[in-house]
């Protein structure tokens, strides 16, 4: 049978997620890894949902930082003097094309009530930018009607704001200190108006009339009006009414509908278009039909020790409540470093990065994640095989120069083979991979990693 899961439905699973994130009990990472090649032409595959999948992205894990923010968030849409914006649309899905809100340069948010409309009924392109922070709709000279919802303040867009995606919330009650969006948009959510006709939809334009017919709402709400126009006999646009300079949307409209009386043409037939039940502002998450949360970090250099430097990375993921090594307790430090280590008595010729060495003795098999003068930081994977090196055997490149003696422990045999790093990269839930093309990383490099979960 067919069926849907309502945005609604959605809402709620991200805000579960965003109760698990923020509950004391858990702890949120995201993690890099995969620094060898996909392939011969190096090209991301896609991930597949399998429990191999995971394994792998776990072997090939080199490094963690914890989630710093996450907020829920919309495609970014940035006004643009000659686009056509379509206004609000109860019975639209997702997000159109042609978008029904706008985020301008001065970073303000606004949904479009109603576009600009031509005698013919035809959108016209917007040619005045939205401005002004007004609790109530308003009209710009290209026709547009535009009602403002939020500000992305300083922090929020350092955090949120990309290229595709834009950050939207609901603010609890806004307290000394906050930052003034979060003061504004309260201001917002709190004037907000229940059950406003927002606008009309022409379903058929009739014929013969001479005259604008009379618009008559009827409805369980209050106070709401419209005015017609006709071109060539037939009804081409209704629009919100103004009334005593505010556009007369009214309030507590449940259920409506249209009638058209005079003009002297029959036929004509349209809806009214009924914005979200708390009103526009209440719920910016709702307005804008948000299903998607973000996740940031931004790992800077080395992070300490814990991050690769001159090599890359071709994977991310996150992971939730990874574990210390040999051990069921949680890891809960700012940044982690996944990667097993050797330590060596000598090394003749420097190990290079994404090479593989082989232990001479064991045939055990790696591949080095990065080396300085007596140790090798290595990683191993369903390609390399998982064996145990042997303490004091020679080690060396199979695909390049590097060559070693390992250290010897005396009677602690392979602790110099297997010394852990800060985490177990096998534990913990991984919950998202991206596979991508290389990142190369440097010592004064930060990345900007934002993960998307699309609902």
């Amino acid at each position: 049978m067919p069926a849907i899961i309502t945005d609604r439905f959605k809402k709620e699973i991200l805000l579960n997620l965003q109760e698990d994130i923020d509950s004391a009990a858990n702890n949120y990472y995201v993690s890099v890894g995969r620094p060898v090649d996909w392939d011969s032409a190096d090209v991301a595959p896609t991930p597949t949902n399998s429990i191999r999948t995971i394994r792998d992205a776990q072997y090939n894990m080199t490094a963690i930082k914890n989630v710093e923010a996450h907020s829920f968030v919309i495609p970014r849409y940035s006004w643009s003097l000659g686009a056509i914006y379509q206004g609000y649309n109860d019975s639209s899905v997702g997000h159109p094309t042609n978008s029904f809100y706008v985020i301008t340069d001065e970073n303000n948010v606004y949904v479009c009530l109603e576009g600009g409309k031509a005698a013919t009924g035809q959108t016209v392109t917007s040619t005045v930018k939205p401005t002004g922070t007004s609790t109530t709709s308003f009209e710009t000279l290209d026709g547009y009607v535009w009602k403002f919802l939020y500000s992305v303040g300083a922090l929020r867009s350092s955090q949120f704001l990309s290229a595709n995606f834009m950050p939207v919330t609901k603010f609890g009650a806004a307290g000394a200190g906050d930052p003034a969006d979060h003061v504004e948009q309260v201001g917002i959510q709190n004037a907000a108006v229940p059950g406003q006709i927002t606008g009309y939809e022409v379903i058929n334009g009739g014929s013969g009339y001479t005259t604008a017919p009379v618009v008559t709402i009827v409805g369980n709400g209050t106070r709401a009006s419209a005015s017609a126009t006709i071109n060539g006999g037939a009804v081409t646009k209704v629009v919100v009414k103004d009334s005593d300079g505010q556009k007369a949307h009214g309030s507590a409209y449940t259920f409506a509908h249209i009638e058209f009386e005079g003009g002297a043409g029959s036929g004509a037939k349209g809806r009214p278009i009924i914005s979200p039940a708390a009103g526009f502002g209440a719920d910016p998450r709702d307005d804008l039909k948000a299903t998607a949360m973000m996740f940031t970090a931004k790992p800077a250099g080395a992070e300490g020790s814990n991050w690769v430097v001159g090599n890359d990375f071709r994977q991310v993921a996150l992971i939730k409540n990874i574990e210390l090594p040999d051990s069921d307790a949680l890891y809960t430090g700012v940044t982690g470093n996944a990667l097993r280590r050797m330590e060596f008595a000598n090394i003749s010729v420097s190990f290079t990065p994404d090479k593989i060495m082989e232990g001479l003795l064991s045939q055990a098999r790696a591949y080095v994640v990065k080396a300085d003068a007596d140790t090798v930081w290595y990683i191993q994977d369903s390609d390399t095989g998982f064996k145990a090196f042997t303490e004091g055997e020679t080690i060396d490149e199979t695909n390049g120069s590097g060559l070693g003696i390992l250290e010897a422990t005396g009677d602690d045999a392979d602790a110099y083979a297997y010394v852990n790093g800060d985490i177990d990269p096998l534990s913990g839930e991984l919950m998202y991979i991206d596979n991508r093309a290389a990142i190369q990383r440097t010592a004064d490099q930060t990345e900007d990693i934002k993960i998307i979960i699309q609902l």
